[in-house]
């Protein structure tokens, strides 16, 4: 993304934002409530279009391509709230994630091996799953569609510390095998901890941004409350 602004009508929810998120890598936006983050994912995914700046994937610009056409070119997005068919079963939600029929490593097989919990629940709707097996089915949707570029909005949600453990656990499997990752999150441990290099958004601003090992908490704590 480059120099990206975002309206919802007259309010202006993104000012000048700029990112780069290369192969194999993870990168962190991190930030309060309203900060703007799932504004940037939805940007990127094609549900929204910039107001001025560009987005750009493999130095094409996409900036006007619709989000079905993105999902072919290897962009996926794990939104927040999970977005599954509620009366369909584990696999058939897990099926129609391979819509664009995107040749890459990911089947049925390989999500099955990297969430077993999703094979052992197959069979099951939806609905009759906990909010981290939900979770762990939205991203394996989202991985067989196999993404170039995975974006996850939120990961760690409402979810028991258990659970978002075991799913920030996937994420090297998933990197490992050249996938970018763009990762949005409240929780500054866990996204600092899982990236490569993390961005602070605060009202729709990027306020700070490095690899996480020169990142200073206080300096974080500044960036991410504006105090």
């Amino acid at each position: 993304m480059e120099s990206i602004d975002v309206h919802y009508g007259d309010f202006q929810a993104l000012w000048s934002v700029s990112l780069d998120v290369a192969v194999g890598r993870t990168l962190a936006i991190i930030g309060a409530n309203g900060a703007g983050k799932s504004t940037l994912l939805r940007t990127i995914a094609g549900a929204l279009y910039p107001s001025s700046g560009s987005v750009r994937f493999d130095d094409r610009d996409i900036s006007r391509v619709p989000a079905h056409d993105r999902v072919k070119l290897g962009i996926t997005l794990v939104p927040e709230g999970r977005r599954l068919f509620p009366s369909l079963s584990v696999e058939e939600n897990l099926k129609i994630g391979g819509f664009a029929r995107r040749s890459g490593p990911w089947s049925l097989a390989r999500v099955y091996d990297l969430l077993p919990l999703l094979g052992e629940r197959r069979h099951r709707s939806a609905h009759q799953l906990s909010g981290g097996e939900q979770q762990a089915v939205a991203i394996g949707r989202a991985l067989m569609a196999n993404p170039r570029l995975l974006l996850l909005d939120e990961l760690s949600l409402g979810l028991a510390p258990i659970v978002v453990q075991r799913l920030y656990e996937v994420l090297p499997d998933i990197t490992a095998g050249g996938t970018a990752v763009l990762l949005v999150e409240q929780d500054i441990g866990r996204a600092v901890a899982a990236a490569d290099h993390v961005q602070c958004l605060l009202e729709g601003r990027v306020t700070l941004e490095g690899d996480p090992a020169e990142l200073d908490r206080a300096a974080v704590r500044t960036a991410y409350f504006g105090i």
